[in-house]
């Protein structure tokens, strides 16, 4: 049996923040997203008429993932303008700890043309799947949480994960 090259991966682009139009005015009407797995193959929202500076679309977005994609694309238009983008690592819903059709919300800032923020996307993405492949290999019970460091002492499961934070 061939191995397949791709994974369908279901995005839900929920809503926009503080959306700018040369880092100076809100925006204020016609803003629409696209996301972009590789650069033959991307999808996009309907157009928010009028959402200004805080769309919201809640549109779901099913596509191709290839298998060999390190990051999926997320740019905010205003009519033809590019407002942001932001790059989301796949590894942030995919893989590891994480089976196949776990619904993983995210925030990512958005930056423009300049590198400047400008903004921020929320969206959800679920890999699709059957089961777990998607779990690491030690996976083999039902998924319920990142095992802690030594479970004999701390009977108990991580439920976050630490990160840096600068000011």
């Amino acid at each position: 049996m061939e191995k397949p090259s791709s994974k369908e991966i279901e995005v839900t682009v929920i809503s926009g923040e503080g959306l700018l139009l040369r880092r100076r005015r809100p925006v204020k009407k016609n803003v629409s997203v696209t996301v972009r797995t590789d650069p033959f193959n991307s999808r996009s929202t309907g157009v928010d008429p009028d959402g200004g500076s805080y769309p919201a679309w809640n549109e779901k977005l099913v596509m191709e993932l290839p298998l060999h994609a390190r990051f999926i694309t997320v740019e905010a238009h205003s009519g033809t303008r590019v407002i942001g983008v932001a790059n989301i690592p796949v590894s942030d819903f995919s893989g590891g700890y994480l089976p196949d059709n776990y619904l993983s919300f995210l925030s990512y800032r958005l930056r423009d043309s300049n590198g400047e923020k400008n903004g921020i996307i929320n969206l959800s993405v679920k890999v699709k799947g059957s089961g777990n492949t998607g779990c690491a290999a030690s996976c083999s019970r039902p998924w319920m949480g990142v095992p802690a460091a030594d479970a004999k002492v701390s009977d108990g499961i991580v439920t976050g994960i630490p990160v840096s934070y600068r000011y």
